[in-house]
């Protein structure tokens, strides 16, 4: 094919069959990571993790002296191709932030890229290149592990942090030492697998494949990422690893992408476990026909693409086309030219203040304030304190899924943490055991609960089918209540959990997630209000476990909920609400919404839509201001709420601003009836407000 990449083309031109293959072929450290490969130029990757789950343990396989040792092998090999390092690095490297999900819930794509430039500067000073993050599955079903992983429910939310994280990785030039590949991962539909059981099969339909799981996607190409991996998901009959529609015609055709896709572990080799290949060799050639470009670990394009090329079954010019681009990949980030790491770089890079300071930031802006009766927090007026739970002596626990190079030590206990930053004439008492919590809590004015889910409980193929607090928990809980002291609950945790009885028991709760490396000291702000809390729901919270799948988005029914006369879609022992709806989130003073006001009552387009936003509290605060739309009438049904737009202001006491949005005809576009995009004239309804359930109503035509 003609080609503006002469270098590449001169390589591809002077690559063996057997040289070609080797660039599709990333093997783990073990058995499989034999040196006379490298040397041999049948090596492409090096994935630097020791097995499939990885992410729920703490493994040091990153050493900068080993990758180049490694490097130094590949420069032996004829054509002295470099090799690619590819690490799981979602979350933070040794400076660990906020479980994604907790990122998300701060409402924040600067503070998400500033994390991933963080990550990326530090793992590249050990020699890894390639993140396997970010990761954009939406996710309706808190069941699945993974939703920890994830930005949530919402597709335009999704779609902003998408792009943040991939321009927080790469930088604007990624073959700079401090910038790494970015992977947009699971490509496509892995959040909808039934039951929330990973690798189960789902079935999304096209209209909702691209409304909803796929603008992340989008967003992250848009913003140049450089490679994505396919799911593991049976997508509608047929597993992504292998799906050519996907891979190829919506990724590369319609998107424009020019990057790699690579596998999940070993997923090429699972096409025959799916049941749509033979054998290895079979599965080999429906995933790079397919558009899959590099194969993780499972040996089967290393083991038969060569003899499949020989024989016929796979065209050379296939082939090629995957290595081009693996080998473009490598070019962009810089690795020809400098292959090598800088070995000093570790121990200016590793774990900075600054970096550190950035983790409390986020930490505090991620926790959630989902009640506060009374103005109970922040904690000021008490003289003697109880904090107990399990999470008391949390260190590590406090990192969450997928973070292999956190280390425990690097976090300042809670403990030292809260009794650093309390009131001076503030007495803590602290355990972890509930027979002494019940003893000493006769003693204390107020009682504050550390709960939650260890992170070993969420993560990959980490689901359950009881959204509940971990055993015990909330009947603890209750015992404690039934005193008649304040309680305050701090829940950790990588999903929503059902905790509707639970919220009866305490008068205020803050959800904090797994908040990484600087949790302690950002809990200890937020407490005793040094710092608001902010964050906002990036995902609805159930009433009970049995309400799932519930989401903001839904469609409306021909019985929806409110229609005199008609029997309403529902649970006959449930309220239809979720406990806490997707946007929400309180904090330390008020806000009142005023004065909206469109400039026209048509869309031609774009529409300018302007409020007012008042602090009517006696503290600072941070709101996020959220606008939402609703398409009435569509060729294909339409959600009852979309978020379309969102904003962030911090307010004085008293202070009052005009808060400007416009809104576009393209944002109003979705996959009509005829399997096109775009838009459909009609009345739509629009509302600006604190959350998904909240705000100031207007109405338009388009």
């Amino acid at each position: 094919m003609p080609s503006s990449e002469p270098f590449i083309e001169n390589l591809l031109a002077q690559m063996t069959l057997e040289e070609k293959v080797g660039q599709l072929n990333q093997v783990n450290p073990g058995p499989g990571l034999h040196p006379d490969m490298i040397r041999q130029g049948l090596l492409g990757s090096v994935l630097n993790a020791s097995c499939a789950l990885a992410g729920q343990s703490t493994e040091e396989l990153d050493d900068v002296a080993n990758s180049n040792r490694l490097q130094r092998l590949a420069q032996e090999a004829r054509l002295k191709i470099p090799l690619l390092f590819g690490r799981d690095v979602i979350h933070g490297y040794r400076t660990v932030f906020p479980i994604p999900l907790g990122q998300a819930a701060a409402f924040d794509p600067d503070m998400t890229e500033a994390a991933a430039s963080v990550a990326a500067r530090e793992a590249s000073s050990e020699g890894i290149k390639w993140t396997f993050a970010p990761m954009l599955d939406i996710a309706r079903d808190p069941r699945w592990g993974r939703i920890a992983e994830g930005n949530g429910e919402d597709p335009l939310l999704g779609a902003r942090l998408a792009a943040a994280a991939v321009r927080g990785y790469q930088g604007s030039d990624l073959s700079q030492p401090d910038r790494i590949v970015a992977c947009a991962k699971h490509y496509a539909g892995y959040g909808a697998a039934e039951g929330g059981r990973d690798y189960e099969a789902g079935e999304i339909s096209e209209s909702t494949l691209r409304d909803v799981y796929l603008p992340p996607y989008e967003s992250a190409v848009r913003a140049g990422v450089g490679t994505l991996m396919s799911a593991f998901i049976d997508l509608n009959g047929f597993p992504a690893t292998a799906n050519r529609h996907l891979l190829t015609e919506v990724l590369r055709g319609e998107w424009g992408f020019d990057g790699f896709v690579v596998s999940d572990w070993e997923s090429v080799k699972e096409l025959v476990y799916h049941g749509v290949a033979e054998d290895d060799a079979h599965a080999a050639r429906l995933a790079l026909h397919a558009g899959l470009d590099m194969d993780m670990v499972s040996n089967a394009y290393s083991s038969t693409l060569a003899a499949s090329v020989r024989n016929g079954q796979v065209p050379v010019e296939e082939l090629d086309l995957a290595v081009r681009r693996v080998l473009r990949v490598k070019q962009r980030a810089g690795l020809f030219e400098n292959p090598f790491t800088d070995p000093k770089r570790r121990a200016r890079d590793l774990l900075r203040p600054d970096a550190r300071q950035l983790a409390r930031k986020l930490a505090r802006e991620s926790m959630v304030l989902l009640k506060n009766d009374g103005d109970l927090l922040p904690l000021k007026d008490f003289r003697r304190v109880l904090v107990a739970g399990p999470f008391v002596p949390a260190r590590g626990e406090l990192f969450g899924a997928w973070t292999p190079n956190g280390r425990a030590e690097d976090v300042t206990p809670l403990e030292q943490s809260l009794r650093q930053t309390a009131p001076k004439d503030m007495e803590l008492w602290f355990t972890d055991k509930n027979d002494l919590a019940l003893h000493l809590a006769h003693e204390v004015d107020a009682i504050v609960l550390l709960m939650g889910e260890h992170p070993v409980r969420s993560g990959e193929n980490c689901n359950v089918s009881d959204l509940g607090l971990p055993p015990g928990q909330a009947e603890f809980i209750s015992t404690i209540s039934a005193l008649g002291k304040p309680v305050i609950l701090v829940i950790f945790a990588g999903r929503p959990l059902a905790i509707s009885q639970t919220m009866a028991h305490a008068q205020a709760a803050l959800y904090a997630w797994h908040p990484g490396i600087e949790g302690g000291a950002a809990l200890a702000e937020v407490l005793f209000g040094l710092e608001a809390p902010s964050g906002r729901l990036p995902v609805t919270f159930p009433r009970a476990t049995g309400q799932v799948p519930v989401y903001y988005n839904h469609k409306n029914s021909g019985r929806p909920i409110g229609l005199n006369g008609k029997f309403p879609t529902r649970y006959g022992d449930l309220l239809t609400s979720p406990l806490f709806p997707f946007g929400f989130g309180l904090t330390y003073t008020t806000f009142e919404y005023t004065d909206l006001h469109l400039d026209a009552d048509r869309l031609r387009g774009k529409l300018g839509i302007r409020l007012k936003v008042t602090n009517t509290g006696r503290r600072p605060g941070r709101e996020v201001v959220q606008l939402y739309t609703r398409d009435l009438v569509g060729s294909l049904t339409r959600p009852v709420r979309e978020l379309k737009d969102f904003q962030a202001l911090e307010l004085l006491p008293c202070e009052s601003r005009m808060v400007d949005f416009t809104l576009t005809e393209e944002q109003l576009a979705f996959t009509r009836l005829d399997g096109t995009r775009g838009t459909e004239p009609g009345s739509f309804h629009l509302w600006v407000g604190p959350d998904s359930q909240r705000g100031l109503q207007a109405a338009f035509r388009l």
